[in-house]
This record gives structure tokens, sequence and C-alpha cells, in this order.
């Protein structure tokens, strides 16, 4: 970032009105995209997906807990991992809070992983979380939604994730090291954390059937990334290099 400089007052004024339109004409921008989202066909879906739940087995329509809308998070978790994403779990740290409000507007917010049930729950006790966690262990939901590849993909370099194949940090080899530590801290190694990715998906429960609406991936959930927005509003930004965040109770205190 720019080294800040000290100013008068009306300085600072005149720059903000100055960033105030531009501010404005960002958020009439996201108002348009939240309309185009919006207006992208549905798709029905008609594979018969399991999951288990802390209520037991359930459809994908089952997920929507009687609501005609459903956001899944993409909580990157793998089968044989230790622990959830450290970053996962700092966004899931922002909408753990917030997933009553949405329920309470006909929304239904959950996160699905890979790891089994037993080993969601025992983190999701750990961290205090009340949002509901579906796995999806032995299901092709993750791969499906692409979330989630297999080691053949990988090795032949044919992982399509953000609607591209290939230029994502997860791709790059050598692995860069910020992956290689958030691998580290979830009990696996890089080539099988970055066999894991994370996304968020939308589906709405029309007449009884499941119709998928909308996926981002990557960059595309910053704004879900509720600490960033905070960050974007401080004097000095994100200001970081490399990885500086941790599960909430990793921090000590402070």
């Amino acid at each position: 970032m720019t080294e800040p400089r000290t100013g008068t007052r009306e300085e600072w004024l005149a720059a903000r009105r100055a960033l105030l339109a531009a501010e404005k004409a960002l958020t009439r921008q996201s108002d348009a995209l939240a309309e185009q989202r919006q207006a992208l066909p549905w798709v029905k879906i008609d594979k018969p997906y399991r999951f288990d739940t802390d209520a037991g087995g359930a459809t994908l329509a089952e997920l929507f807990r009687g609501r005609s809308q459903l956001l899944v998070y993409h909580f990157m978790f793998g089968p044989d991992w230790k622990a959830g994403c450290p970053s996962c779990s700092m966004i899931a740290d922002g909408f753990d809070g917030f997933a009553v409000h949405l329920a309470n507007h006909d929304v239904t917010l959950t996160a699905v992983s890979l790891a089994p049930l037993a080993k969601l729950r025992a983190y999701k006790q750990r961290m205090g979380w009340s949002f509901p966690w579906a796995s999806s262990f032995g299901s092709d939901f993750n791969a499906d939604f692409n979330v989630f590849f297999t080691e053949a993909q990988q090795r032949a370099g044919e992982i399509e994730y953000n609607y591209q194949r290939g230029g994502h940090a997860m791709d790059m080899a050598p692995v860069p090291p910020p992956v290689a530590e958030l691998a580290a801290t979830c009990g696996t190694d890089a080539p099988g954390y970055t066999r894991d990715r994370p996304g968020m998906s939308a589906f709405v429960l029309r007449d009884g059937v499941v119709h998928h609406t909308y996926s981002t991936y990557a960059r595309g959930l910053d704004g879900l990334w509720g600490s960033y927005q905070w960050l974007d509003r401080a004097p000095l930004g994100r200001n970081e290099s490399g990885v500086w965040w941790r599960r909430h109770d990793e921090y000590g205190d402070g």
C-alpha cells in the first residue's frame, strides 16, 4: 500500500468525499451483480446425493430443513485430516453468528465437508459453532460441484477450478509455502490439501425439485470472508504477507 501522508481536516474531507463517490459506484455495481446472479438459469439436480447429518442420513432436499433456499459452504476438511482448514474456519467464525438470521428469512446455511460426521462433530464442538454441518463422505457431491479432485486429475494437470484450468495458487509447482503451511496445520500434505477446495453453492427447492442456481470459488469468496471486510476498512488494510491467521483457539492470550 502507498505510505499515507499527514494532512489537514479539509484535505481529508475532500479526499473522503471523492472516495464516497467511488464507494457508491461500487455499491451500485454490486447491486447489479446480485441481480445478474439471481438471473442465472436454474439447473435441475437429478443425482440422489446422500449426506450424514446430526439428524441422520439426509438427501440434498432434506438439507433445506423445510426452507426454500439453501446455501452450502464447501468447507475444506478431508476424510483423513486431523482438523478443518484454518481459512475455512475463519470464514465459518463469521457465518456461525448470522446463520440464524438467514434461517428466519427462508434460507438455510449449512457447511458440507468430505470428512466423516464424527470428525465434523468433534471439530464443531472444539470451535464452539452451532451452524448445521453435513458430511458428504462417500458421495460425489464435492466432485460434482468442483471442490474435490482426484490424485489422478492432479497428476495429469486436469483440475478445473473456478471455471478454468490452472492459474490458482493450489495448482502451482512447487507448492507455495503458505499452502504447505496450511496443509501442515490440517495434518495432511500439500497434495492432499490442494485436492480439497473451498467454495459456496446455492440451491432452490421448488415443487419438490432441487435446482442449482449459483456457485463461486477462490477469491469469489472474499465477500463472505467477514474479517477481510473489516480489515479493508482498517488504516493499514489487509497488510499481510503469508498466512497470519490461525484457528480462533490457537492465538493464545491477547
